[in-house]
């Protein structure tokens, strides 16, 4: 019985550890990790960044996917490389050399390629699945006995910022850097308006699929696949049409080039709206190809360099007399034949006079009887009043890095000294962006409107417009009426006069300023600059600024010289596109009256003969 039962036992025993033997693999073959094709695979659609559009529809920065092509070497059967390498050349556009030394270099995994768009992706998707039927890419079998097959697979790798028009609307559009995050290649907004919206422009949420997969590693799609829908980043869509933005560039180029300018910066804004219809400069650049040299042309000279403006800061020292009702137009000024001592320095005019009108100050642009007429007013209601016009504090513009400039404090402006330079325009920093919105003022009735680059934002065909700074009254309407007729009658008659427009309402004015260097010095080049505004009969109404920096040729540095004639060809351009329409009733009363001087010039000279 002993014997039996010890059998028994062992029999047992034996049994029991077959048992644990069993469970004990079962267990290992269910937690080891194994090389098997996964029944389910996921794929990241990930979203794009936002276009910008012009107002005429062209698609001026926009983004596009990247594709890498990653291939495991041993997967290409031996006897078929040289068909591999030709079909993926053909396919892909690469050289095959290139790609005959990444398989040859590598045995295993390699990326052929980095940079393929979305239509190249769906080409070499399709050359996979040929490969994988025609056993050009086979299964290979590892050291440790697994079955590999990983194929040649192309995966997203990121995006690319294209810019189709190059280097128009530069800087304003301005660019992007490239970013990595989660393997993938972004694009982020460093200037312009890639900088500025770039919350808006930025894509909001990837989409994500799930599903079984089938032999070629392709998901397939079911109800239950897709986990979160693509949302790319909105679109803004800029004010500004590219066709004459172009137009008026290349005027600013061939400008530029005469006057051998550093730069030559223009804005035309909508003066009921703030919206802008160009801001062009002719130190532009590439913002898909920047070079060192463009370096300098990065930062937008129209709102990120403040300089002092020289004359065209005049009408807002007048402005302010207007509102305080401490001058009137028309009472006569003494200007001291055009020659005036200044502590240390004599100032001159250029059109010396005994005495004139009030108006005459502006119209002829007398810094002598600025000195004489701004002593009326108190060093806190000059700072004041040239803080309301948003002097020394942003304009408000969808654009990044604004400056504000510098105004003296009430202390300086209290002195008579700074008091006379200030009223002239020196002793203070403007940004031209400044100037722009200050002069829009007198042109729209005294209310401020914020000049902005993007009309609005743009998602599946809807409109978002993004909230603007209420308009505010700068000076009264009857203030800003007389400061609109004294700079009409400055383009009819004074300095401005080659502004001169048959048909439409012109109004300006010159500037013409030392650029600083240093402490306290100057040298010897300058800024010119004309500021003003362009009306028609029709309700088209447009303030328009351009400045014309350290203009190098002789005699052509003054405003009247270098900036004005830019200003006109821009009303002449706007006329040609439509932007201003001319009153045909006035263009014939001036012809009807060159007719009749020309009559009357023949009749003198035949009574001369007779």
């Amino acid at each position: 019985m002993n014997s039996k039962k010890s059998k028994i036992t062992i029999l047992f025993l034996f049994i029991t550890l077959g048992i644990l033997l069993f469970v004990a693999v079962i267990f290992y073959r269910a937690t080891i990790e194994r090389k098997l094709p996964r029944l389910q695979s996921s794929e990241i659609n990930t979203a794009l960044r936002g276009s910008i559009i012009t107002k005429d529809g062209f698609s001026v920065a926009s983004s596009q996917k990247l594709y890498k092509v990653m291939l495991d070497t041993r997967n290409i059967d031996p006897n078929k490389k040289e068909m591999f390498i030709k079909l993926y050349s053909l396919y892909s556009g690469e050289d095959p050399n290139a790609v005959r030394k990444i398989i040859n270099g590598t045995n295993g995994q390699v990326t052929l390629s980095y940079k393929i768009d979305a239509k190249g992706a769906a080409y070499l998707k399709e050359l996979a699945r040929k490969l994988n039927r025609k056993k050009i890419l086979i299964s290979y079998q590892d050291k440790n006995g697994n079955v590999s097959f990983q194929g040649m697979s192309i995966v997203e790798s990121g995006e690319n910022r294209r810019y189709m028009a190059a280097h128009a609307i530069a800087p304003a559009l301005g660019y992007t850097k490239k970013t990595e995050k989660d393997n993938m290649t972004k694009t982020v907004g460093v200037k312009g308006v890639e900088r500025y919206y770039e919350d808006y422009l930025a894509p909001i949420q990837d989409a994500k699929i799930l599903g079984p997969r089938d032999v070629g590693s392709n998901i397939i799609l079911t109800s239950d696949s897709n986990l979160a829908n693509r949302i790319d980043g909105y679109n803004a869509i800029l004010s500004i049409p590219l066709k004459f933005q172009t137009k008026l560039e290349q005027i600013l180029d061939e400008r530029r080039s005469f006057l051998d300018a550093k730069e030559i910066v223009i804005c035309i804004m909508n003066s009921k709206t703030g919206e802008i219809l160009s801001l062009a400069s002719s130190s532009r650049y590439d913002p898909s190809n920047i070079k060192r040299t463009d370096y300098p042309a990065l930062n937008s000279t129209a709102t990120e360099y403040a300089y002092e403006v020289g004359s065209v800061f005049k009408p807002f020292i007048f402005a302010l007399l207007l509102q305080e009702n401490k001058i009137n137009p028309l009472e006569n000024i003494n200007t001291h034949n055009g020659r005036y001592q200044l502590g240390k320095r004599i100032i001159r005019d250029t059109h010396p006079e005994p005495f004139m009108s009030a108006e005459d100050i502006i119209v002829y642009s007398s810094n002598i009887g600025m000195i004489e007429i701004v002593n009326r007013l108190s060093g806190t209601e000059i700072y004041q009043g040239l803080l309301n016009f948003g002097f020394s504090r942003k304009t408000g513009i969808d654009m990044p890095y604004e400056q504000v400039g510098m105004l003296p404090n009430t202390t300086r402006l209290n002195s008579q000294t700074y008091k006379a330079t200030v009223s002239y325009g020196y002793g203070l920093q403007s940004t031209f962006m400044q100037l722009l919105k200050a002069y829009n003022v007198f042109n729209n009735k005294g209310v401020e409107v914020t000049p902005h680059l993007v009309e609005f934002l743009e998602k599946n065909g809807k409109h978002f417009t993004l909230p603007k700074d209420e308009p505010k009254q700068i000076i009264s309407q009857e203030a800003a009426k007389i400061m609109k007729r004294i700079l009409i009658k400055t383009v009819d008659k004074g300095t401005g006069i080659k502004a001169q427009t048959p048909g439409l309402e012109v109004g300006g004015k010159t500037g013409t300023a030392h650029i600083a260097v240093g402490k306290g010095g100057y040298s010897n080049t300058y800024n010119g600059s004309f500021f003003g505004f362009a009306n028609d009969s029709k309700g088209n109404s447009y303030t328009i600024g351009v400045l014309a920096r350290n203009p190098q040729k002789p005699y052509y540095y003054f405003g009247a010289q270098s900036a004005l004639p830019v200003f006109k060809k821009a009303i002449d351009l706007m006329v040609e596109e439509g932007y201003l329409v001319p009153d045909e009733a006035i263009i014939a009363q001036i012809n009807a009256k060159k007719e009749q001087d020309k009559d009357k010039k023949k009749t003198q000279e035949r009574r001369i003969l007779d």
